[in-house]
């Protein structure tokens, strides 16, 4: 069978020069191109824009669940509701441990309780209660030589002369400073909150069954901005999977924060501040000062957070209240879980550092992966020059 004919191209006929230009002309629109496509992708708008499409199209349904018959369809469903069983199974192996976690916070109890007094200094350890290995050798190599001149100087008949610092009750700004060296806490500390909570002298938690939530307590001594000696926080949480969408259940969360009134005294409000406002009379164009109270930056509104909405109401929360409950309850979650068990350790900063090690170790595994892959494409590796003997792929990951 004869072949079809190829049809005439008419640009075929062109001269090669107008052929050349032609080709200039496409690389020049080409890179026009790709700077406007550049500079578009430079605007956060568009980045913005680009990412809710990726966003939105992860996931999408290939077609194949709709393709299947009718049979497979109605076996899927009965999966399903097998799976609605196990989920409420696992709400109750939650509301389980949340029981044990009630049980054993009264084992908790009595060694937190002698850690608050230690702070406060209403507890001074006997030296058998001290016997812990220090951080460092030559520490304790300095504190044995400082006893035994100490020493030499009772026994001398001289008075060993009193140092300052024995003075000081308990262990100074304790919660302060673990709050300072928790960045989620620290954020919200603003600078004129730190006089009030140095009087800060213990942060307890408390559980309760139904329903389900924790409170946390914080305990002030004297001072010169509230009346209060505690300060309550409490978190309502839900173990159910949500009606809607039932299949969203990962365990128990918090639904709701409820704070306290703080008793402030006559002009220590650290909450609120005081602007001066100028307003103009339409009419007759007098000008006059106002005073208006508005929400100043402070830890304490920690105790005042906003509403949460009711179930199935979830979605008329606008944005940044939205945004400031989940950091709310982030926060609640976090000193309840993490601050209150491991205190010292925040005061003294190991967990933070135990904290960043876990975040460094999972890098550094990227950075492998990321490595052997680079590795892989070495376009400067020459197998020619491996030493003799030795495997060029292994000389390669040397």
């Amino acid at each position: 069978m004869p072949k079809p004919k190829a049809k005439a191209d008419p640009e075929a006929a062109l001269p090669v020069e107008d052929d050349h230009e032609s080709m200039e002309d496409e690389e020049d629109d080409d890179e026009d191109s790709g700077k406007v496509a550049a500079k578009l992708l430079r605007d956060p708008a568009v980045m913005a824009a680009l990412q809710g499409k990726l966003n939105s199209m992860v996931g999408t349904n290939s077609g194949y669940i709709q393709s299947l018959p009718a049979s497979v369809k109605r076996r899927l469903k009965s999966l399903k509701k097998l799976q609605f069983d196990a989920m409420k199974i696992e709400a109750k192996f939650y509301e389980e441990i949340h029981e044990l976690e009630m049980k054993y916070q009264k084992l908790y109890d009595p060694l937190f309780e002698q850690r608050g007094k230690i702070t406060k200094g209403d507890y001074e350890p006997k030296d058998e209660e001290c016997e812990w290995p220090s951080d460092s050798e030559d520490e304790d190599d300095e504190e044995l030589a400082e006893d035994l001149k100490d020493k030499a100087k009772l026994n001398n008949g001289s008075e060993a002369k009193k140092d300052e610092k024995d003075d000081v009750k308990g262990i100074p700004e304790f919660w302060l400073t673990i709050f300072k060296n928790v960045d989620m806490v620290a954020e919200m500390i603003q600078e004129h909150d730190e006089p009030v909570l140095q009087a800060l002298q213990d942060v307890t938690v408390t559980f309760c069954d139904k329903p389900m939530g924790f409170s946390l307590h914080f305990f002030f001594g004297p001072n010169e901005y509230f009346t209060n000696t505690v300060l309550t926080k409490e978190y309502g949480m839900k173990c159910e999977a949500d009606q809607e969408n039932p299949f969203s259940f990962e365990g128990p969360e918090i639904v709701k924060a409820i704070g306290c009134k703080i008793d402030w005294k006559e002009g220590k409000n650290l909450t609120v501040k005081t602007v001066k406002k100028k307003q103009k009379h339409k009419q007759k164009g007098n000008v006059r000062t106002i005073k208006k109270t508005v929400k100043n930056d402070s830890f304490f509104n920690f105790f005042d957070p906003p509403a949460a909405p009711e179930e199935g109401h979830e979605d008329e929360l606008d944005e940044e209240t939205q945004e400031l409950l989940t950091a709310d309850f982030e926060i609640g979650h976090y000193i309840r879980e993490r601050i209150i068990p491991k205190a010292v350790l925040y005061f003294t900063g190991e967990a933070l550092e135990d904290d960043d090690f876990d975040e460094e170790e999972e890098d550094e595994d990227d950075d492998d992966e990321d490595g052997e892959e680079e590795e892989d494409e070495d376009p400067d590796f020459d197998p020619s020059k491996a030493p003799k003997g030795q495997n060029p792929q292994e000389c390669k990951q040397q």
